[in-house]
């Protein structure tokens, strides 16, 4: 079946492009062939089924920070098309977003069904054909032309678009074509912690500085206590920033900050100024520092003060201890958890052979690249969906030019 432009990848990256191409030319004869039984399984379950589309954030430089390998390549793409063009192209088609407390921004249903239906309602409008049960065995280049191998038929195509996420099998496949493959790992995970601090403390969350012991890689944030260790964005961001560093450990240490408003002489003196002033008090029953209380009981039992102590029975040995588990608290890690289907891995296409003005292969002319197959990823928050429509869109004007 020849066509003008085939897209690998039924998700997020490969729907935009496809759709922008469309719209940009529609004449062109366009279409999205996916592996598996169903298109856009990504894009359902990002966000807990609300899907993350983007982030409030509106300033390039700003964005591209949030993001530990793609960082200085998206900086000019992010001129071209970023969150602000995100949050117009899809209230055009019907979708508005809104913007959560910590910057994220999920369409107003707070469903991803809105997206998917968009999409799907999209392709339909423009015509562009959508294959399933179509997994790529072989890309060949036959002169000026590409040629696609599937379980099923071949195809060929003028323009190739490769937007598959992170497939090895895919990489296998650009690797013969001469591209550089930076080797996956994952990216986005939390950590498995068996620790009698925070045993009992599944759901509790609050601001932390959390850093990997043996390394410079440090992230401030939302701290949430589970069932297995701890999660949420200030482990997450740790994992991303130190996924290459961590890819090989199971066992590591982190120190944790539970008071990151405070330096680490300020929070001995203010314990000390307690013992002061509220000798009669018990520590135990009173939290300090703006802390859940639960976490802070069992900060005080693991500084060896008991539940009757009261705080002018505390020697300077206890203060100090208590100092430093809330300052510079040690666990150990014996293990990392992912976020299974919403996985994302650190690792593709290697990022100096790419044009990203355009998204095109610096080693083969019609051959565009977008989304995770490159080696781009970024913290949780909205901000791997906009890498796939910043190149999805620069992909789709480079392709109808």
């Amino acid at each position: 079946m020849e066509q003008d432009i085939i897209i690998v990848g039924g998700g997020a990256a490969g729907f935009f492009t496809a759709i922008n191409a469309a719209e940009n030319d529609p004449s062109a004869r366009i279409t999205i062939l996916e592996r598996g039984k169903e298109v856009l399984n990504k894009v359902r379950i990002s966000g807990g089924g609300r899907c993350n589309v983007t982030h409030a954030e509106f300033l390039p430089k700003e964005l591209t920070r949030n993001y530990p390998r793609g960082e200085k390549e998206l900086r000019g793409p992010f001129h071209s098309f970023m969150t602000g063009d995100t949050i117009e192209w899809f209230e055009k088609r019907g979708v508005p977003l809104k913007i959560e407390e910590d910057g994220r921004m999920f369409p107003e249903s707070d469903s991803s069904e809105s997206i998917i239906d968009l999409f799907l309602n999209e392709t339909r409008r423009l015509g562009v054909k959508v294959l399933t049960k179509r997994a790529v065995q072989e890309i060949v280049q036959k002169g000026e032309k590409w040629e696609i191998i599937t379980s099923q038929e071949n195809f060929t195509a003028e323009k190739l678009l490769i937007a598959t996420g992170s497939n090895p099998k895919i990489w296998k496949l650009l690797e013969k074509l001469g591209h550089s493959i930076v080797p996956g790992v994952p990216s986005l995970f939390t950590f498995n912690i068996t620790d009698k601090r925070i045993k009992e403390l599944p759901g509790v969350a609050t601001p932390a500085i959390v850093r990997i012991r043996g390394e410079k890689l440090q992230t401030e944030g939302p701290l949430l206590i589970t069932h297995w260790g701890m999660s949420g964005p200030a482990i997450l961001k740790l994992s991303a920033w130190g996924a290459r560093e961590l890819s090989g450990r199971k066992n590591f240490e982190i120190e944790v900050n539970w008071v990151p408003h405070l330096e680490k002489d300020e929070v001995l003196d203010q314990l000390q100024e307690l013992k002061m002033k509220n000798g009669k008090q018990q520590p135990y029953k009173n939290a300090q520092f703006d802390l859940p209380k639960r976490l802070w009981q069992s900060l005080v039992t693991a500084s060896a003060i008991s539940e009757a102590d009261k705080w002018a029975d505390l020697n300077k040995k206890q203060l100090e201890e208590l100092a430093k588990q809330l300052y510079s608290g040690i666990f150990q890690v014996h293990g990392k958890s992912t976020f299974k289907e919403e996985f994302v891995t650190a690792g593709g296409v290697e990022l100096k052979e790419v044009n990203f003005k355009r998204f095109e292969s610096k080693v083969h002319k019609n051959l565009f690249l977008a989304g995770e197959v490159l080696n781009i990823d970024a913290i949780t928050g909205g901000f791997n969906f906009q890498n796939a429509w910043t190149g999805g869109f620069l992909a789709a004007k480079a392709m109808t030019e």
